[in-house]
């Protein structure tokens, strides 16, 4: 069995803030691996600062190092030919999560996808986050971007790689599995059945400089983790005592944790949220907006990011208290994330580090983010209104497709 939030004292967690910081971060620990690199992301995409991570793991392939790629079957879908002919000359081994098929998302069992990003690093460096493997000022479908994408990640080493590094290579072994009883190579899908099971890493001792941090890697899965990130959220919420700074590209909460904000702020702790701001899709953008009454109206401050698109999934809780809590991870706070995909959040108890991330969404808030007023929310034009409802409902029935409960 993986293992799974399991706190321990021999962490050193260091945050960093977009593709600029994360991808030379990422290509140095590459070109120093020795003898093993784990990859898993939801989008590969390789334009622009995409490419220079790819030139990474090849380099890495070529010196003999054992370099697993995976990305998901929607997020990136297959890999440009040229790309894919140099990363399988070079020996990268590189798998597609869950490909759609001919029927593509009409099946409901395709809407479970791959949507952590992981990378472990000879067993004993992670990095964790909401940062795909895409170029800050480039998005696939809107084009360059004028400011870059607002996401984080962490690098982290200590026992938390070790439970990382398991559940990425239980992944890749039940890949290999399902391929070959496809091509009905029964002996070899039985072989890496045994080899997932048996497959673990030893973290070495944390490296990186600083005190140690207590800190635990949360993970979301459709069998043994179905709810521990979303039960990590309300815990540390139930226990704030004075503030709540939750930044979430896609926020469309269920019930219990829009009901834990809400008594939150009713028991006078400050929350505030730093949401997506900027029009990027039709469900994600308008299916949220509905769930912003109620919290509004028990004095939860929302604030819409503008410049760009925000990407982050963090929250850091009581910062400068005696019980400091910050997650960075890959989880939004919708039914996509919380029901059906996989996903993988590294949750850290310790005061500088929360300090830390909580000064960056400050001032996210402060310089770049629109705070929304009740009054104009409740005023919203019509068809805004109607599209808002909408979109909620059809999220609603897909859910109910997928026989959740929300």
């Amino acid at each position: 069995m993986v293992r799974g939030t399991e706190f321990s004292d021999d962490h050193r967690v260091h945050l960093l803030q977009g593709a600029e910081e994360l991808f030379p971060a990422l290509i140095e620990a590459m070109d120093a691996a020795l003898s093993d690199i784990q990859f898993e992301t939801y989008i590969f995409d390789f334009t622009g600062s995409g490419a220079a991570v790819a030139e990474a793991l090849i380099r890495a392939a070529q010196r003999g190092v054992r370099t697993q790629l995976v990305v998901d079957g929607v997020g990136t879908g297959a890999l440009p030919e040229a790309w894919a002919a140099r990363l399988q000359a070079a020996g990268v081994q590189y798998s597609v999560y869950s490909p759609l098929g001919p029927l593509g998302l009409l099946l409901p069992h395709r809407w479970r996808r791959l949507h952590r990003k992981l990378c472990v690093v000879d067993g004993r460096l992670l990095f964790c986050g909401g940062i795909n493997v895409l170029d800050d000022f480039h998005d696939p479908n809107h084009g360059t971007l004028d400011a870059p994408r607002f996401d984080f990640a962490v690098r982290a080493t200590g026992s938390l790689v070790a439970a990382a590094s398991d559940t990425m290579e239980q992944l890749w072994w039940r890949m290999q599995a399902v391929r070959d009883a496809r091509q009905r190579r029964l002996p070899e899908a039985l072989q890496a059945l045994r080899a997932a099971s048996k497959a673990r890493h030893a973290a070495d001792p944390a490296t990186d400089s600083g005190p140690p941090m207590r800190a635990a890697l949360v993970l979301r899965d459709n069998v043994r983790n179905r709810s521990r990130i979303e039960k990590a959220y309300r815990r540390a919420i139930g226990t704030a005592r004075h503030e709540i700074i939750i930044a979430n590209a896609y926020f469309m909460p269920g019930g219990k944790l829009r009901r834990a904000l809400v008594m939150a702020a009713r028991r006078g702790v400050r929350v505030r949220l730093l949401l997506q701001g900027r029009y990027e899709y039709f469900m994600q953008y308008h299916a949220a907006r509905p769930v912003y009454g109620a919290l509004l109206a028990a004095g939860v401050e929302i604030y819409e990011y503008a410049p760009s698109f925000l990407h982050a999934k963090v929250a850091v809780i009581d910062a400068q208290g005696d019980r400091p809590w910050a997650t960075v991870g890959s989880s939004n706070l919708d039914p996509l994330s919380l029901l059906l995909a996989r996903e993988a959040n590294v949750v850290v108890e310790d005061g500088a580090f929360a300090t830390d991330l909580r000064q960056r969404l400050v001032h996210a808030m402060q310089h770049a983010g629109r705070r929304m007023d009740p009054a104009r929310y409740a005023g919203r034009p019509l068809r805004q209104r109607v599209l808002d409802r909408i979109a909620f409902g059809l999220m609603r029935l897909a859910l109910w497709v997928t026989g959740n409960r929300y």
